[in-house]
């Protein structure tokens, strides 16, 4: 463990209440597991009962009986959404995580939902005083698109305001935009839960992460895409070469991930910041590499000699700094987070 502790009055107790949208997901569910481990209750959303099951099930035999408790929210654009799952139940953080990853081309199934499911969220949380923080899982893609080779910086101010226009662009919605029509939905989300922080004024603290692509143990493999990390899976099946998908850039250990979120939620000094998850920069020659070296009787594909490479410039130093104030000695190293990726698939 870091040295670097340091010993702050949180801005929500121990034992507090935090809501945890979309718990089945891959970074909520380990955000709900993290919170569980660092004595909070936690109560998490989900649109059907049935499939929440599995997280129940997982954190009660963790962490016992009473910690966790999921809800159910159907539709996060309906108004109101998220207001029984607040309301009167003395919620002292939110970390809003769901979002649309339909991955729909057409920009209308998409980004009104998103928006909306955030800014239904931001609302029913600024009508309890008992919410102290509120947190808003954004992406790499409101701030930038990965591009190969091309020497940029980026920092807690860029935004991917470009991407908006595009993802609107009159049909046809041919399918290749649908990564475009998702970094826009993340853009404008981030953008108008700002904006709505900077209208209401509501008594929380708001903050906001940016994860790039997430690697690292999947809780429920059987059931979880699990976004990036499941492509190592569809790697080891031999389905499809991972490039074809996502081109190399930065990436982040999804318990670096949760971890961010909860420093976020805790700690009194992040207030009013845009959280960079830009672990460093991975190719996935190197990703295959350790495939090779961890599974060597796995079929995995050759590298690419075109590959590009991420060599953005990328203000990350915020980000390290608060998992060291959490006891993690910096960043989650990308061997580790590969390794982590293989367990149980």
């Amino acid at each position: 463990m870091a040295s670097e502790t340091v010993s702050k009055t949180p801005a929500i107790a121990k034992d507090s209440l935090v809501l945890v949208t979309g718990v089945t997901g891959y970074i909520a569910s380990h955000l709900a597991d993290t919170l569980l481990a660092r004595g909070y209750r936690v109560r998490g959303t989900a649109r059907d009962a049935s499939k929440a099951r599995w997280v129940s099930e997982l954190f009660e035999d963790k962490f016992g009986k009473g910690r966790f408790e999921t809800t159910v929210v159907a539709d996060m654009a309906v108004p109101g959404a998220f207001d029984e799952a607040v309301k009167g139940k003395c919620v002292a953080g939110v970390a809003h995580v769901a979002s649309v990853l339909t991955f729909s081309p057409d920009p209308n199934a998409v980004i009104p939902q998103t928006i909306a499911g955030a800014l239904n969220a931001l609302s029913a949380a600024a009508k309890e005083p008992s919410v102290k923080r509120f947190v808003y899982t954004s992406s790499s893609v409101a701030a930038t698109l990965p591009k190969q080779n091309e020497e940029k910086d980026i920092d807690e101010n860029t935004w991917n305001d470009e991407v908006i226009p595009v993802a609107w662009a009159p049909p046809p919605y041919e399918p290749g935009r649908a990564y475009i029509v998702y970094a826009a939905s993340k853009t404008q989300a981030e953008r108008e839960s700002w904006e709505f922080v900077r209208k209401n004024k509501p008594d929380f603290a708001f903050n906001s992460i940016l994860p790039n692509a997430v690697f690292g143990q999947i809780l429920n493999p059987a059931s979880q895409r699990a976004s990036t990390a499941g492509l190592i899976r569809e790697v080891l099946r031999g389905d499809r070469f991972p490039m074809e998908i996502v081109p190399s850039q930065h990436y982040v250990d999804v318990k670096d991930t949760a971890l961010l979120h909860v420093a976020a939620l805790v700690d009194p000094e992040v207030r009013n910041e845009r959280i960079l998850a830009f672990a460093a920069p991975f190719t996935w020659s190197k990703i295959l590499g350790i495939l090779r070296e961890a599974r060597p009787d796995a079929k995995i594909p050759d590298d690419d000699p075109a590959e590009g490479r991420d060599i953005t410039n990328v203000s990350n130093t915020r980000g390290e700094a608060l998992l060291r104030s959490l006891g993690q000695p910096g960043w989650t190293s990308l061997e580790s987070a590969i390794k982590d990726n293989l367990k149980g698939i």
